[in-house]
Formats: C-alpha cells, structure tokens, sequence
C-alpha cells in the first residue's frame, strides 16, 4: 500500500480526490481539475513566475498508436528565439513545476512545448506503467515532431530540455535523430541509476523473470525518493501538492525499462554529438552526477559544458533554495540565449 499524504488546509472532498486510485486516466485528470489553482498559488518560486505576455495553450491529441496524450505550450507574444521542448522525469508531469519551469523559459522569450508521456500525468496508459522506453520515445519524437513542422515556429533553432528520466529521452531522441536538433539542456540526467537505488545482482535477476510474468505488478523496493530529491525541507512538504505523481513503487516492467536504458546510454555515450549542457547537484544519491561527468567527458560534442552545483540535490530546479534554482536557471537561460541568435 502507497501511504497518501495528507495535505494541510484542504477539505475533506479535496482529500478524498488525492486519496483516490490513480490508476486510470480519468482520475488523475479529476484530480488536476480539482487542484490546479490551488497548485498555482502555492508558496514556491517556480508559482510566483508572471504567465502575462504568454500564449498557453493545453490540448489533448490521439498519436498514431491510438492513445490520447495531454500537451501543453508556452509561447511569448514576440517572436521566439528558439524552441524549447520539455522532457519531464519518471513519476512526474508537466503540470506541477514543469509548469513554472515554461513560464520561466518563454518569460525569457523562449516557446516551450511539453507534453506527458502515455501512462503518466494526464496522458493515458496505466499510471507509472513503461512497457517499452523505446516505443515512449517514439512517442515524443512523434510529438514534437509536429511541433517542429508548425509554419510558426518551422526555422528556428530546437533544443530539448530533459530533467533526471526526461535526459535519458533526450539522450535516446537523439541518438534516434542526429541532426534534430540544435542542443540539449540535461538536469540531473538518468544516464545511471545511483548505486543505492539499483537492486542488488539476486534482485535483478529476479527482476527480470518477475517482470516476463507479472509485468504491471508493484513489486520493486524504493526509498523515499522525496527525501532524496529535495534540499529544501519546505519544499519537500510542497510536492504532496503534485497530486498527478506516481508515488508508488515502480511497476516490475517499468524497473527492467529504465535500468536497461541506463544500460544502453552508458555503452553509447561517444555517439552523443550535439551541443551539450549538462547540469547536476553533486549531493545528488537519485541520479549519479560522476556518470553526467563520464557523459560530459566521452561525448564527442565540440559544443559542450558541465556544470556541477555545490551541496545540491537531484531537484535542481524544484527542490533547493531560492538562489539556488534562480542561479540555475540563469545558467540555462544563458547558454541558451548564446545557441538561439
């Protein structure tokens, strides 16, 4: 059983939507409907970015395997620099800090695009559940794809921003599509999984056989990966408003995915040819920031830098002080402006 946490100053109606079975789709969008101002309001700096001057559309649009999916895009009223496709983690969406994050970047005349993988968020599939990592990148290659064809933005440079399991899509989309795009941006990137949250060698191999039988099942040990991810006690307490999170223990399928992904990026770095900036918190224990060196060092980009944050965490821009995620997007912010003239 997950434990639910109870958040403070709601209704007992509130409550009962966050202690609901999020399993399927259509209650993990009653729950964004029930929360979504009240996440807005929340005291957290990525809340308190202005959206004046932004164009926000939300849509939900069926790919070519049958499945609805939820996108979202931020664009300013001037014209863009450059677009800026999102890559949110495993667990996640982009509607709880991905939001303030896109605000942040198309307040800095950037148009962003995220969208939610199958599966999670607001996008349908079995919540938490990867049959396939290959097959969820197809997906947003599909995605973005058609963003990249609109007239409107047809031309300008495109970059992708992936944070912790959102960098190993990145990482996979571009091994999949050389010359797409123009560079990356990798927060705290999944190119391996932390040592003290792999399972042992028995327990992997029993991974393995369980996940051919019983593939959907929550079986995986997991630490608390909120105690892990966020610095700032404060906003640690603030991600028990992110309702849509998958907070479970990872599915038996899911857990043999991402550890084979990691596999695969590990053996592949070299082939890693696009401008990179790769950003990681050296106290990082979710994602390991010496193997986001060993991708900074075995990368053959001409175009690339590494920038490892002092005493933080994994949630570079969620989970340290104030200064710390505003210095964090100042560098964003600059290496981006640098590739988009």
């Amino acid at each position: 059983m997950v434990r639910h946490e109870k958040i403070p100053g709601i209704s007992k109606e509130l409550q009962k939507i966050v202690y609901a079975n999020m399993r399927k789709v259509g209650a993990r969008r009653r729950a964004r409907e029930a929360f979504k101002d009240i996440q807005l309001s929340i005291d957290h700096i990525l809340f308190k970015i202005p959206s004046e001057g932004l164009k926000m559309k939300e849509s939900y649009e069926v790919n070519s395997r049958g499945l609805e999916y939820f996108s979202k895009s931020w664009v300013p009223q001037t014209s863009p620099k450059a677009v800026v496709c999102l890559l949110h983690g495993y667990g996640d969406s982009c509607t709880f800090f991905f939001e303030g994050i896109a605000r942040k970047l198309a307040s800095s005349g950037y148009a962003v695009f995220a969208m939610d993988y199958p599966g999670f968020g607001l996008s349908e599939g079995l919540h938490g559940y990867i049959r396939s990592f290959n097959r969820l990148v197809d997906d947003v290659i599909e995605h973005y794809s058609k963003v990249k064809e609109n007239p409107d933005f047809r031309g300008l440079p495109s970059f992708l921003f992936g944070e912790s399991m959102g960098g190993a899509v990145a990482l996979k989309m571009h091994l999949k599509q050389p010359n797409s795009w123009n560079g990356a941006v990798l927060v705290a990137p999944m190119c391996k999984i932390a040592d003290d949250m792999v399972p042992s060698c028995f327990l992997r191999q029993v991974l393995i056989g369980a996940a051919k039988l019983l593939p959907k099942r929550k079986l995986v040990p997991v630490k608390d990966l909120a105690k892990f991810a966020f610095r700032d006690v404060k906003k640690r307490n603030l991600a028990a408003y992110h309702v849509l999170a998958y907070k479970h223990k990872p599915r038996l399928r899911t857990a043999l995915e991402l550890l084979n992904t990691t596999q695969e990026i590990e053996q592949q770095m070299e082939k890693v040819s696009l401008p990179l900036l790769i950003l990681h918190g050296k106290d990082d224990v979710i994602t390991d920031p010496s193997v986001s060196k060993a991708l900074y060092e075995e990368a053959s980009s001409a175009d690339k830098k590494l920038i490892l944050y002092d005493d933080a965490y994994h949630s570079l821009l969620g989970g340290e002080p104030d200064e710390v995620i505003l210095k964090v997007f100042g560098d964003i912010i600059s290496w981006l402006d640098a590739r988009s003239s």
